[in-house]
């Protein structure tokens, strides 16, 4: 490519192994240390410490100190739609795992992708959120309508302060397992934690799995109905 943005650097970081293990295993939208994505990517610490300077060089990812602890992040939500949409190209291309893991059902039906919901979860309550008003697309825009507003601060979502903050307010994420889109940006981090607030929902520990409770299942069935 002899114009605009050279994304070969950038694609042989995405390439290697390990580097896409770590990657992937901050898309969960937790800090984690270096021994314990080294553990995850299957390389000895040495090695884990070479791959996360080098993702951090190319601004993928974003360290943050504690005393003594080093903690990794994804750089942003812009690198996250990234791995995500890489991902969705590796499932239709049938690029899978030989062995499916046994969480891979619950991955399906209920994740985190960074901060907000995907699985067929994330996909039917983006759609609910589309046929009853709440959220308008216009081309590739969306917004919130004066119906959802109304709708999602009855909710508990400060809707005015999501729209003075920085980050978009409404973004879709073509969800990888279920190849339609799941909503991002700052409302869907927002809905996803007013469902973690209100005990309707959990993120399962050193996984991307959101388990809901039965009550949260109930109510998740009718919520933005």
């Amino acid at each position: 490519m002899r114009e605009g943005p050279d994304i070969a650097g950038v694609a042989a970081l995405l390439g290697d192994p390990a580097r896409a293990s770590i990657l992937g295993a901050l898309m969960a939208g937790q800090a984690l240390t270096a021994g314990e994505l080294a553990t995850t990517a299957g390389v000895m610490p040495q090695t884990a410490s070479g791959h996360l300077a080098q993702l951090r060089e190319a601004g993928l990812i974003a360290v943050e100190q504690q005393g003594r602890h080093r903690y990794y992040r994804l750089a942003g939500a812009d690198v996250a739609a990234a791995i995500e949409a890489l991902m969705d190209l590796a499932a239709q291309a049938g690029r899978r795992r030989t062995r499916p893991g046994p969480r891979d059902p619950q991955l399906r039906a209920a994740r985190v992708c960074y901060d907000h919901l995907a699985g067929a979860k994330g996909v039917d309550l983006f759609a609910r959120l589309c046929r009853n008003g709440l959220v308008a697309l216009d081309g590739g825009a969306i917004d919130i309508t004066a119906a959802g507003a109304v709708r999602f601060e009855r909710f508990g979502v400060d809707v005015a302060g999501l729209r003075r903050a920085r980050r978009p307010l409404c973004r879709t994420c073509l969800d990888w397992s279920e190849r339609r889109p799941h909503l991002a940006g700052a409302l869907g981090a927002a809905l996803l934690s007013r469902l973690y607030a209100l005990g309707w929902a959990r993120r399962i520990d050193q996984t991307r799995v959101i388990a809901f409770s039965p009550r949260g299942e109930a109510e998740f069935a009718r919520l933005f109905g």
